[in-house]
């Protein structure tokens, strides 16, 4: 598992190599990543890229299991989503990198609180 926190302004496909350096396995991702060259470069280090298709593209069968996994996409994206927006977690003003380290765990914590006390 990778995670890297870029500006809102920087491709994330300009830091895929950088976070995915040693993993082996399938790789879960949106159509920003869709490419038939990084599909067959993924391959052969061991990844399987698996995206949704655009509506021009010719649909493939692919596994269910990998169907599943894809659409539990969704979910964490709702995450990021509540995130951002009810946790506040969008504030673009930090005068730190701890600082905004400090407001994400803050906010997964405050995430975490809120789901639990719900059930």
């Amino acid at each position: 598992m990778a995670v890297k926190i870029t500006p809102g302004n920087v491709d994330e496909r300009t830091v895929l190599d950088e976070m995915i350096r040693h993993l082996k396995g399938t790789l879960f991702a949106d159509k920003g990543y869709i490419s038939q060259n990084l599909f067959q470069a993924l391959y052969q280090r061991g990844l399987k890229l698996i995206t949704n298709i655009k509506k021009n593209m010719k649909n493939h069968l692919m596994p269910l299991i990998e169907k599943l996994m894809l659409r539990k996409r969704f979910l964490i994206e709702t995450l990021f989503d509540i995130l951002k927006i009810h946790m506040n977690l969008s504030h673009t003003r930090h005068r730190s990198p701890t600082n905004a380290c400090v407001t994400i765990l803050s906010c997964l914590r405050a995430t975490n609180s809120k789901k639990t006390s719900l059930t």
